[in-house]
């Protein structure tokens, strides 16, 4: 348990807003010496959608929530049916909505991530120095990973591209 001491005091605050302080791979081996076998092996093979380990169950019934209230919402605004059930969460669907309503992907990501991360605060709740506060660490790690994949330069020199492929097409009626 000393080891935990050092381990989480070690860390630096992840915000929505920074930027990852280090890899995933890094965290890793920050906990490889620290944290026992089993409990390394499931930060090694943790997904967003994983279920093993302190707080996996509910954080990733929440995140299955929310990912199943966007393929909702999305099918409503095609008017296309929507055939899985889900429990429905008013905070959820507000949130879902927010996001398919942002005025970009980046900004619609942004909502998503700050909701995210608040779940995650309130699974952990007082916990300080345990698996429980460690799992959700690498949670925020993993979806601030997902987060540095979006490069809005990258994203708006795709949009022109794909842009101008339509253009292309419709001159060429």
């Amino acid at each position: 348990m000393a080891s935990y001491y050092y381990l989480i005091s070690s860390l630096p605050d992840l915000r929505t807003d920074g930027e990852m302080p280090f890899s995933y791979e890094e965290f890793l081996g920050m906990c490889q010496s620290n944290v026992s076998e089993s409990k390394y092996e499931c930060l090694k093979n943790l997904t967003l959608s994983s279920e093993e380990g302190p707080i996996m169950k509910e954080w990733a019934a929440s995140y299955k929530n929310l990912m199943s209230e966007l393929n909702y919402q999305r099918s409503v605004n095609l008017g296309r049916p929507y055939l899985s059930s889900y429990d429905k969460d008013s905070v959820t669907a507000q949130v879902a909505g927010a996001a398919l309503a942002a005025k970009n992907p980046l900004e619609a990501e942004k909502i998503l991530l700050d909701y995210e991360f608040d779940n995650l605060d309130s699974l952990v709740g007082l916990h300080t120095f345990d698996d429980v506060y460690l799992f959700g660490y690498a949670i925020k790690l993993k979806l601030l990973e997902r987060q540095s994949c979006f490069v809005q330069s990258k994203g708006q020199k795709e949009f022109k591209r794909l842009f101008d492929q339509v253009q292309q097409r419709v001159y060429s009626l």
